[in-house]
This record gives C-alpha cells, structure tokens and sequence, in this order.
C-alpha cells in the first residue's frame, strides 16, 4: 500500500465521509494484519470530536470495538493455523522448532502482559493476538485482557486528541506520537534482545566448557 493512501490528508478525508464506520474499520483492519495506521486513525476521530464533528463516545466506543474484534479475529487465526505457518518461517530464517517452543513458552508466561501492553506498540498491536493465539492462551483470559487493552488504548488516544487537538494542530500530534512510538519500539526491542542475546552466550559459554 502507497504512502499516499494512508497520508494523514487521506485519512482525514475518509474520516469526514464515513464517520464511525472509518475508526471501526481502520483499526480492525490494522488488527488483521494489514498495514493502515490504526494509531493515527484514532488520533484523527479524537480531534475530530473535539472540534465537535463526530461525538467523543461514539468515537470511542468504535475505536474499542474494533480493536477487540479485529484482534479477536487475529487471535483465532493464530489458533488455528499460526504454529505451522510460523514454523515455516522459522525455516526459512533458520530458527529451529525447539528455539520456536521456547519462544511459545515464554510469550505463554507473559501472556496477559503481553495482550495487554500490545496495545500501546504499533507492531505489537498486530502480533500480539495471533502469537496469543498460538500460545493458546485460553480464551476467556485472552478476550478479557485483549477487551482491558482496547478500552485503556483508545481512551487515551482519542482522550488525547480530543483535549490536545484544542491547541495542537493535527499535523504535529501525529508527528510527536509516530516519534513517541518509534522510540518505545526501540526500547521494547532492547528489553526483548539483550536477555536473548545473554542467555544465548551464557549457553555458548556452558557448552564450550
């Protein structure tokens, strides 16, 4: 998908013609795995409510639902056919099986965190269902972290943009939340890899000794 289709100009006018159904849509489809900018969608019907042209819990409850069901559908699709397909992948990058079912493993520790915080990182967002999914989280605990998530998310983005938008314009609060988010991506990464990376040179060590 072009640049130029999910540009904040392109979003807004989607935005003022359908509505609603624009954040339903826009966030349950970036939960499916497809690359639409679910954040900034948000942060556009906050504003957008702000400035009085859509309501802020019509708002609101849209972006909730189609979270909760787009991440729902991911989920399930995860379940049901994630595990061969990533272990096709894992093949192909050269991660065996046994270093795939300790990563299973581990996500499966952390699960709820793991939902539930998903939600506040862009990549996470899109494979924090499926690998749940794939960890077989059971679903009563899955659908009640992944609904917390939803609701904690979108309160604060369109929250966000409801009362900031007031003094901001549209342009350089989307610019400071893509900032914001790359830099908590970075973070997170770190957080993931350098523990990975020790583990593996402590094994290393072991295993030359």
């Amino acid at each position: 998908m072009s640049l130029e289709l999910i540009s904040l100009e392109n979003i807004q006018e989607v935005a003022h013609t359908y509505g609603y159904w624009a954040i339903f849509f826009g966030i349950l489809l970036e939960n499916l795995g497809i690359p639409l900018p679910g954040e900034t969608v948000t942060l556009v019907g906050g504003f957008l409510a702000g400035n009085n042209e859509l309501n802020f819990w019509l708002v609101l409850s849209n972006a909730v639902m189609g979270a909760v069901i787009g991440a729902t559908c991911g989920y399930w699709i995860g379940r049901t056919g994630g595990w061969p397909f990533l272990v096709r992948v894992g093949k192909i990058f050269r991660v065996s099986e046994v270093r795939l079912v300790s990563i299973k493993e581990q996500f499966s520790q952390n699960d709820a965190k793991a939902v539930f915080f998903g939600r506040f990182f862009a990549l996470l967002r899109v494979f924090a269902a499926p690998l749940a999914g794939i960890a077989e989280m059971p679903f009563g605990k899955f659908f009640l972290y992944n609904l917390l998530g939803a609701i904690a998310w979108g309160s604060q983005m369109v929250t966000l943009a409801f009362f900031a938008g007031k003094v901001v314009p549209l342009e350089q609060l989307v610019a400071w939340m893509s900032q914001f988010a790359i830099v908590a991506l970075l973070i997170l990464a770190a957080l993931i890899a350098i523990p990975l990376w020790l583990e593996s040179r402590q094994v290393k060590s072991a295993t030359e000794e």
